[in-house]
């Protein structure tokens, strides 16, 4: 995927013809036509170079969860379920799924899920392997149990093992590592039998350093292709406070979401590295000009000064508060600042989701079905993720009017 980079004079006149279109250029041109779809980075069947299933971290996790929690309900052996591994480019969300895996299979089987994150690439033979010491007895040497080996091996726990960056370790640590994928022990230290083992490392064409795995090796492993994409990254930022106007800067340009690398770059855009966008903006109270330097840190000068003539345009929001009540008589004027506003009251409505009521919910949709039709759609396919506000959803006159009648 080529990245565009936009010419400070380009951007900056793109950015001011936003800002003055008018309410009624608004409601003729449809949002469809400023939006580089998800079709760019929609899941396919197979991967086209590795002939592995696409998956985001979302259905990943759901996969997952379906083999592990009936393995570990039903009381089957966890030895007997081939090794994951998953391949991506750096910043994915590889990691961030392992997370979800743990949190999803505690809150289904009911039990302790603990979880060892070994980042392969700072290891040495001797951390899995283990320290040989003199045994003067046997008149021969023992090994002493490397740390990732001290698990609880209690029946009301369950382990997950993460070999993070298995591609890009040295041979020396591969070797070692491959062996507890496929026998659960190094040496004379084995894995507890309620141990959970999933890999991860980077393709060979992610432009990091990253070795191809034996044949024989790759058909004893469960292998999948992780990918990037926008609608199932959404619902996470939204339940993880990610910033509202940067949800709104991707929902204009999904495939702003992950960008392929220059071979030189060393910032660019990634789904971790959009959070960390978030991170540096609330530690700056929300300021991105005061942050401009720390945001193009994390994505790179392009995206930074992309982002940041979206969140200029995107300052004269209407009221919130305002829209809440249901007394605003403001519109946004241009596409930003309407996606910047719905953004920023799916974020809303999710932080107070336990007390906001029928009737703001009613006043924020008769408000919303002011703007284009794709636009309301994109506030009632979001509002729709928000768990907890079902019953009232359900009572507002105004959503359910505008949905007899589309």
């Amino acid at each position: 995927m080529q990245r565009q980079i936009l010419p400070r004079a380009i951007a900056t006149n793109t950015r001011l013809s936003n800002l003055k279109t008018n309410c009624a250029i608004l409601t003729k041109k449809s949002p469809q036509l400023s939006i580089r779809q998800d079709k760019e980075v929609q899941m396919k069947t197979v991967s086209d170079n590795l002939n592995i299933p696409n998956l985001t971290v979302k259905r990943l996790v759901e996969i997952l969860t379906a083999i592990y929690g009936n393995a570990i309900s039903g009381g089957k052996e966890l030895k007997n379920i081939p090794t994951p591994f998953l391949w991506g480019p750096p910043g994915v969300g590889k990691s961030e799924g392992i997370r979800q895996l743990a949190s999803e299979l505690e809150s289904l089987t009911g039990k302790h899920i603990e979880v060892t994150d070994v980042r392969l690439l700072l290891y040495t033979p001797g951390d899995l392997l283990g320290i040989p010491v003199a045994d003067s007895e046997r008149k021969s040497a023992k090994w002493l149990k490397p740390k990732i080996f001290d698990m609880n091996p209690d029946g009301d726990t369950i382990n997950i093992l993460f070999l993070d960056e298995l591609s890009s370790a040295p041979q020396s640590i591969q070797s070692a590592a491959y062996q507890l994928c496929l026998d659960r022990k190094v040496g004379e230290h084995s894995l507890p039998d309620n141990c959970i083992i999933i890999a991860a490392g980077n393709r060979t064409t992610d432009r990091s350093v990253s070795y191809k795995m034996p044949k024989a090796l790759c058909n004893r492993m469960m292998h999948f292709n992780i990918i990037s994409e926008f609608t199932a990254w959404k619902q996470w930022a939204i339940d993880n406070d990610i910033a509202s106007n940067i949800i709104a800067f991707l929902a204009m340009d999904n495939s702003r979401l992950y960008i392929t690398p220059d071979a030189e770059d060393l910032a660019y855009a990634t789904p971790r590295s959009w959070a960390f966008v978030s991170s540096v903006l609330e530690l700056n109270d929300g300021d991105f000009i005061r942050a401009h330097d720390s945001i193009a840190a994390c994505i790179g000068n392009d995206m930074a000064f992309e982002f940041e003539s979206f969140c200029k345009g995107a300052i004269n929001m209407p009221d919130l508060d305002e829209i809440f009540k249901g007394v605003c008589a403001d519109f946004p004027r241009g596409y930003d600042t309407v996606y910047a506003l719905i953004s920023a009251l799916i974020k809303r409505i999710h932080a107070y989701r336990d007390t906001v009521s029928t009737e703001e919910l009613d006043n924020i949709c008769t408000y919303v079905k002011r703007f284009p039709k794709d636009f309301m759609m994109l506030f009632v396919s979001d509002l729709k993720t928000i768990h907890g506000i079902e019953s009232k959803l359900k009572n507002c006159v105004s959503l359910n009017s505008w949905l007899e009648s589309n």
